[in-house]
């Protein structure tokens, strides 16, 4: 047959092969059974039966362990040394807006009751007090508004609470022996040292004082016009305590706050202190021979006298302790800092348009001699883009401390 023949043959003709049919299954290889072509296989029927029972078994297994680990692990506990429960990790359930942290809890359900939240309730063994929480016990909740500290807890990792987006207060238990709270934000004892200002605490402090305001999507806006100072004033400015000489580890992470007044006898900010604080305007200190333990700003004639950045005797400034803080305009580094982490102002400025904003250079009360002697980790200092390469900003050695408006 020629090229072209076989180009011209129908394709849609039947193929037929030229076997008698009483020789068909002489072809087929030995021992394989004949193909069941059109045919259903035997037990066909219990078989499906059979695999739907299987699948139905194993969906409901999946399913019941499923509930049951949400209900057994929603709170982990380990032992402490000391004998008392280290509590490792929080599995919210989706509905646990409030938690106290005192003695082992389970959750009991009620299967009677459709409203998730209220469908459940936590049973306490008061024969095993939690003494501990561990680092990242409570990472990235994004439904947990309130944590009641009881008298139990010693220990509180300073990592607890990171990325806690909807928390809004963290109370302590008056007779707790190592921390107490202000107004829902967590001290150490003797309040020498900020341990967690919630992430969502301005929104406890705008329903606090009046300012919560909804548009129709439920979403929440700051107040606009003459209200708006008020707002700020109430909400968006803190005062640390003039006792606080430590802003520890994530103490102020994804705050909300504009303005901050830190008291002259701070010695320390840790690692990722004031982390992405994206709203912090300024940075103010205060010296004064009254004790303030006000948090709430009323005025800088309360707080005696009142300078611009950070304060006289601070020592030691930790890695990252202000990274992405683009809101900010102005940073001036005192004398008397010794220490400066990696990272420390990493992208505080940032260029738009061509033109370098925020943070576009650093001023340092050291000349540039003298300032040989700080000890600074890897770019503590932010950098820009400058043509094809990256360029740190300028430092301005020997600066003087720019004025009050």
């Amino acid at each position: 047959m020629s090229k072209k023949e076989k180009k011209m043959n129908n394709p849609n003709e039947p193929i037929v092969l030229d076997i008698p049919e009483e020789e068909i299954w002489t072809y087929r290889v030995p021992g394989l059974a004949a193909p069941s072509i059109g045919k259903k296989p035997k037990h066909y029927g219990l078989k499906k039966v059979l695999l739907a029972l299987v699948i139905i078994v194993a969906v409901s297994c999946s399913c019941y362990f499923s509930i049951r680990t949400v209900q057994k692990d929603t709170l982990e506990y380990e032992t402490h040394w000391d004998g008392g429960l280290i509590l490792s990790k929080f599995s919210n359930t989706g509905f646990i807006t409030e938690l106290d942290i005192d003695y082992h809890q389970t959750i009991e359900y009620d299967s009677e009751n459709p409203d998730v939240n209220t469908n459940f309730k936590f049973v306490k063994d008061e024969t095993q007090p939690v003494t501990t929480i561990r680092e990242y016990a409570f990472n990235c909740d994004e439904k947990l508004k309130v944590v009641n500290i009881g008298a139990t807890v010693t220990e509180i990792d300073a990592k607890s609470f990171y990325s806690c987006w909807a928390l809004e207060r963290i109370e302590v238990d008056e007779n707790n022996p190592n921390y107490c709270d202000i107004d829902g934000v967590l001290y150490n004892k003797d309040v020498t040292e900020i341990i967690c200002y919630p992430t969502n605490h301005d929104y406890y402090l705008s329903n606090k004082y009046g300012y919560s305001q909804y548009d129709e999507n439920n979403n929440w806006h700051e107040p606009e016009g003459e209200e708006y100072d008020a707002y700020k004033l109430a909400v968006c400015n803190y005062v640390l305590p003039s006792t606080v000489t430590k802003i520890g580890d994530l103490a102020f992470n994804y705050a909300f706050i504009k303005e901050l007044y830190v008291p002259e006898g701070l010695k320390s900010i840790g690692t990722l202190g004031l982390f992405e604080m994206t709203s912090l305007e300024h940075i103010y200190s205060y010296k004064t021979d009254k004790e303030v333990m006000n948090t709430a700003f009323t005025s800088r004639e309360d707080l005696g006298e009142v300078y611009l950045s950070l304060p006289e005797g601070l020592e030691y400034i930790g890695s990252d302790a202000f990274s992405y803080n683009q809101s900010m305009t102005y940073m001036y580094i005192p004398d008397s800092v010794t220490h400066i982490g990696h990272h420390a102002f990493w992208d505080t400025c940032f260029k738009q348009d061509g033109e370098l904003h925020a943070v576009t250079e650093l001023n340092v009360a050291r000349d540039e001699a003298a300032f040989k002697d700080v000890e600074t980790g890897d770019q503590w200092r932010p950098v820009y883009e400058f043509l094809l390469f990256f360029k740190s900003i300028p430092v301005n050695y020997g600066a003087e401390r720019q004025a009050l408006n």
